[in-house]
């Protein structure tokens, strides 16, 4: 019979957010398969739970996954852990998670805490709609590219940084996303937790002694993606938007239609001025 893989979310500061259902999954299971098996054992022995521990990191997934896909298909239970918070957001746990569905063994979520979460339901910004990017490349040219993708984003969007970065970080978003709200959330759950809500300029004229990680939320555009294409096509000459569609393969009359409902005209008012074409 197969084992089971149990995905366990950890506290992120405050160790008395573990739930019940988490410490028994883990006082249970054959493995406990941790980001850092240090910091996991710290954790383990704060609560008198003695179990054999496996390293699982984001630089050993591919081949640690596969040690693990045996032991499960022998039958041992297994749980991974992250240093803190859910395993598989911005941490170890997707590739071990693809493998199981390969190899059909169940995997169970175990819900917990998760920084981006708790963040963006204290921020003020819309819970609505969001995107968590997570990470950004520490190569400016990719966190520009990054950026440039996600600027007509009307959706609250959620990164994680950490201290050394977070300067940069913010110039790349005053440069790229303009002066936008932000909230800048520090060492969720733990002492010295902080919501700094501010626009990035001021943020970034004030910031000193930056400490702990941080979960950087921004505030959604104001302006669509579509808003600014349908601008741009408004700005073509009917004769321009013709062309253009014309280009792409479309026949007249697809062209009309296409070219009324950008404008938000009647098609006959459009079919008047290409009468001869």
């Amino acid at each position: 019979m197969k084992g089971k893989l149990y995905l366990v979310a950890t506290p992120i500061g405050n160790l008395e957010d573990i739930t019940f259902r988490a410490l028994k999954v883990l006082e249970r299971v054959d493995l406990i398969a941790a980001e850092d098996t240090r910091h996991t054992l710290g954790l383990l022995n704060h609560f008198n739970i003695s179990k054999p521990l496996i390293s699982y990191y984001k630089q050993n997934e591919k081949t640690k996954s596969e040690i693990l896909i045996n032991k499960l298909l022998e039958g041992q239970n297994i749980a991974v852990v992250s240093d803190a918070g859910t395993p598989g957001i911005s941490d170890p746990g997707e590739e071990i998670v693809k493998a199981c569905i390969e190899a059909e063994i169940d995997i169970i979520p175990i819900p917990g805490a998760c920084a981006f979460v708790n963040a963006l339901i204290a921020s003020g910004f819309s819970t609505k709609e969001f995107s968590f990017i997570g990470f950004l490349s520490a190569e400016k040219k990719e966190r520009k590219e990054k950026l440039e993708e996600l600027k007509y984003e009307t959706k609250t969007l959620i990164f994680y940084e950490a201290p050394h970065k977070l300067k940069t970080m913010l110039e790349s978003l005053l440069e790229v996303l303009g002066d936008r709200k932000i909230v800048l959330a520090k060492e969720i759950t733990k002492i010295h937790e902080t919501f700094i809500r501010d626009n990035v300029s001021n943020i970034l004229n004030n910031i000193e002694n930056i400490k702990g990680e941080f979960v950087i939320l921004v505030e959604g555009s104001d302006v669509s993606k579509k808003d600014v294409e349908l601008d741009n096509l408004n700005n073509l000459t009917l004769e321009e938007h013709y062309e253009m569609y014309g280009k792409q393969g479309f026949d007249k009359k697809e062209i009309i239609k296409k070219i009324a409902k950008d404008r938000g005209v009647n098609k006959n008012e459009i079919y008047k001025n290409f009468l001869d074409k």
